[in-house]
């Protein structure tokens, strides 16, 4: 095979009985969102074919579609008045973004923001009050109300985003990727940071990347007190409405998860234990403080919905500090072991697998010698292996112990997989994350030698059948490592990936571009160096065959760098196959697409790698 184009239709079957209990490890339900009283809860699952919101009593199985239409649903959040739930739309699966109001009832659908061709991100319903706050173009800071549909221009500017009001006062953070920081409306500098909101007090509480590791701090009258902080990272927070208990998410043990509590009234602290999946995310408090809701996943198990409810957590004390950053982001946790009182149910979420393989957490050295970490998934038969090198996207995100059928149909077939997290990845610290920012991205590349190279002195990997794949900048990565390594590798899956720098820069989303130069470089001012990291310019050199996968609609990596390849690999009649998804965007949101992708997958790796 010298290289075929396969467009998939991405159509999602009807509603039926069949197809709302498909196999467990097609299913999740992600972004959940509280009624004010706790008592029912929103969220987004794809049961139905494509994720969609769905509301359900806690407690209760029996599950309600709200409809928003036919275009998947990205996230949803319920104001804190109760009587409207605001829908992230991704209309065609593409970055770009809409927002929709609906009743909890399913009625009264209308969209209130992203139209044409602008996007709208970072929803937030203030406490109290019924405003949404809410993004757009990360230019204009707005506040919409959802009664009379008026728009108030809160803030401008160029990579702007609104974080939260209170009264005459805004917090936005600003700054391009890897770089941003959080003030005031009238221009005061809280920190450099991602996340920050107002108590009703009107002190602030910040995620800060000022240091090494983020913490969470308090600033009140021009005085600071940190909350939660020390050798691990603080990913993200949420804080009760009336301003006395916090949730803070940490990452730990190079990609798990520990979600604590602290009462900001008394100072007392405790962990929820033990939690239903190794890698938790979205954090979030009904208005009345008295439930707390997250997703959940691990190895096995999909995303689900769970919430816990008790009371002020039991007093616990801080844990011995690691020696230096990646000892620091392995070590066994922030704080003490003792639960908070309480306990945790699920919402939505099925049974984790029976015989699901584990990870194991890796450490090798780099070719300097910085310490470099994977998570092994590893078929039980004796070693050597065929072996896949799985990069992820970002590049500042972080492979975790999470759940993924991919990584579990390779290792039933024999075939061990190895999640590296190279330099430039999150979980590790501000400098690991900043390691491959513009001509230090050389480095990056030659991690996944290292990474190789670990494999195969450890008996784990057999040389001559080592592939190598990834999404997004995992894909640009693999492109990358495919072209310059040449020899290391059998078999190649580019997802998605960036393959020229300039085509990336000229035709991805205004807002994506202005804000990856501090990570990737200019497109005017390094355009050499810019060239020289694109595997495009490098294609001669690429020998593996390789499975290309793009949605059609991608917004964020345009289909035109899937393009090129394949039109390259062809001119050189280098063995490919290009798989196209028409109705997908940047993520393959539709799960008979999915399914489809896994399909392709295994069937390419195990092909090649015999």
């Amino acid at each position: 095979m010298t290289g075929q184009l396969h467009r998939v239709d991405a159509t999602v079957l009807p509603l039926s009985w069949t197809n709302l209990r498909p196999p467990a490890e097609a299913v999740g339900s992600w972004s959940p969102s509280l009624s004010p009283d706790g008592r029912h809860c929103a969220y987004v699952s794809d049961r139905g074919g494509r994720p969609q919101v769905w509301v359900q009593p806690v407690g209760s199985d029996l599950a309600f579609l709200v409809d928003t239409g036919e275009e998947p649903v990205a996230e949803v959040h319920w104001s804190t008045g109760g009587g409207w739930l605001a829908c992230l739309v991704a209309p065609g699966g593409a970055p770009r973004h809409e927002v929709w109001l609906i009743r909890p009832d399913g009625s009264d659908l209308h969209q209130v923001a992203g139209f044409g061709a602008d996007t709208a991100d970072n929803m937030r319903w203030l406490p109290g009050r019924s405003l949404l706050a809410l993004t757009e173009n990360l230019s204009t800071a707005l506040l919409i109300d959802p009664a009379t549909g008026e728009r108030t221009v809160v803030a401008t500017g160029d990579l702007i985003s609104l974080l939260d009001v209170h009264r005459d006062s805004a917090l936005l953070r600003i700054g391009p990727r890897g770089a941003r920081i959080i003030v005031l409306r009238d221009g005061t500098v809280v920190t450099p940071g991602e996340q920050a909101v107002f108590a009703p007090d009107g002190a602030i509480l910040a995620r800060s990347e000022n240091g090494e590791f983020p913490c969470l701090f308090r600033v009140a009258n021009g005085a600071t007190e940190v909350l939660a902080g020390g050798d691990a990272e603080i990913e993200s927070f949420a804080l009760t409405a009336d301003g006395r208990r916090a949730a803070v998410l940490w990452n730990v043990r190079g990609g798990e998860s520990e979600v604590e509590l602290i009462d900001l009234t008394g100072g007392e602290r405790g962990v929820l234990a033990p939690l239903p999946g190794s890698v938790v995310s979205g954090l979030v408090w009904s208005f009345d403080g008295s439930t707390l809701a997250f997703s959940a996943e691990g190895p096995g198990r999909p995303h689900g919905v769970w919430v816990w409810s008790g009371a002020a957590p039991a007093l616990t004390s801080g844990a011995a500090p690691a020696a230096g950053p990646i000892g620091a982001a392995l070590a066994a946790g922030p704080i003490g072991a003792a639960p908070a009182a309480g306990e945790i149910r699920a919402v939505s979420a099925v049974p984790a697998a029976i015989g699901a393989v584990r990870p194991m957490l890796c450490r090798f050295e780099a070719h300097d010698g910085l310490v470099l970490t994977g998570w092994l998934f590893r078929p039980a038969s004796p070693g050597p292996h065929p072996t896949v090198l799985w990069l992820h996207g970002g590049p500042e995100a972080q492979e975790r112990p999470g759940h993924s059928p991919l990584f579990q149909s390779l290792v039933d077939r024999g075939v061990a997989v190895f999640a590296p997290n190279v330099r430039g990845s999150a979980g590790f610290g501000r400098s690991f994350v900043r390691a491959d920012n513009g001509p230090l991205r050389y480095a990056a590349i030659e991690d996944v030698r290292s990474a190789v190279t670990h494999l195969v002195a450890t008996g784990v990997a057999d040389p001559a059948r080592v592939g190598c794949m990834g999404r997004s900048y995992g894909g640009y990565l693999t492109l990358a490592a495919l072209t310059r390594f040449p020899d290391l590798f059998a078999v190649g899956i580019d997802i998605c990936g960036m393959s020229n720098f300039a085509t990336f820069y000229e035709n991805t989303e205004p807002w994506i571009a202005a804000a990856a130069i501090s990570k990737y470089g200019d497109p005017a001012t390094d355009a050499d160096l810019l060239a020289d990291l694109s595997p495009l310019t490098q294609i001669d050199r690429l020998r593996a065959p390789l499975l290309i996968i793009h949605g059609e609609n991608d917004s964020n990596v345009p289909v035109v760098e899937a393009d090129q390849v394949a039109a390259a690999l062809a001119a050189r009649g280098i063995p490919h196959k290009y798989v196209l998804y028409p109705g997908e965007g940047h993520e393959l949101l539709h799960r008979n697409a999915r399914a489809d992708f896994l399909r392709e997958a295994v069937a390419w790796l195990t092909t090649h790698l015999r």
